[in-house]
Order: structure tokens, then C-alpha cells, then sequence
């Protein structure tokens, strides 16, 4: 696992594959800021909460200026469906190596009633117009953090 990002580093690049089955590089978003929301498994009920609340804020967060993308290490066909059933709207990208999740410091060990493994950590990181992360949450809870989040970027 890497380190955690923070505030002023630069956002690792990267490109990975929509649920719409394109590619989509951080690249393609400069010039505006974005929210990476990184979670752990599609359809799931904190997963679901959490990419929901999102849909839901879509509108206020894009008037503010911010996109949205989220990353799990799931595959596109598991995206494609989760998208379809959620009626989610933003792009759903699949990190199924983690290579991307682990550039963010979003992989790492986790523990779980008692046992420890490496998988996904729920976190969000915020970049700039110039690709420079302005905030890097981890370990948020699924439950009330859009919420938390729009009360912090001021949307």
C-alpha cells in the first residue's frame, strides 16, 4: 500500500473503463475539479447508500463545479448492472488490478470482526482544475458522507 495522498500533492494519473465500456483518464477532466470516490463492491448496502447519495447530489455538486467518478475493483459487467439498477448517471470505473486504488492509498489492510486482509478502503479525494488534490478522506463511512462532504466543499 502506498501512503494516504494529502492536500497539495498532485492526483496520480490514470485511465480505466466505464461502465459504459470507454476509457476514462483523469486526463479528461482537466481544467475542472473532481471527486474520486473509491468503494469497495458494487450493490452492496453501503455501496449503494453511498453511490445514491451521490446520484442524488449530482445536480448541486456539477452547478458547483465538481465531477464525479466512482472506482471499485469491480468488474465493468458488475458496474454496467449496479449503474442500470441504481440509475446512476456519473461514470463507474473498474479498478480491478487496485493499481489505482493503491496509487491513491485506498488499498490497504483492512480488519473485519477480528480479521485482517488487504482489500479496498472507502475513501474520497478531491482534485483541482490542475490536477492537485485539494482534499483525501479515508475510512469514511458510507452512512451521511455525501452530506459531510458537500458541507465541506461549500455546495
Amino acid at each position: 500500500m502506498t501512503d494516504h495522498l494529502s492536500p497539495g500533492d498532485n492526483a496520480p494519473s490514470f485511465t480505466l473503463t466505464s461502465h459504459e465500456e470507454r476509457p476514462v483518464s483523469l486526463e479528461d477532466y482537466r481544467g475542472q475539479q473532481v471527486v474520486i470516490y473509491f468503494y469497495p463492491k458494487a450493490a452492496t448496502p453501503g455501496c449503494t447508500t453511498q453511490a445514491c447519495d451521490f446520484r442524488d447530489s449530482l445536480e448541486s455538486l456539477n452547478a458547483a463545479g465538481y465531477q464525479v467518478l466512482g472506482i471499485s475493483p469491480d468488474p465493468v459487467s458488475a458496474l454496467q448492472s449496479f449503474a442500470e439498477q441504481e440509475q446512476l448517471s456519473f461514470p463507474l470505473l473498474s479498478d480491478e488490478d487496485h493499481s489505482v486504488a493503491a496509487a491513491y492509498g485506498a488499498w490497504g489492510e483492512k480488519k473485519n470482526y477480528g480479521k485482517v486482509y488487504e482489500g479496498l478502503i472507502r475513501s474520497t479525494v478531491v482534485v483541482d482544475a490542475a490536477g492537485t488534490v485539494t482534499l483525501a478522506q479515508y475510512n469514511v463511512k458510507a452512512t451521511g458522507h455525501v452530506a459531510r462532504l458537500r458541507k465541506e466543499l461549500g455546495v
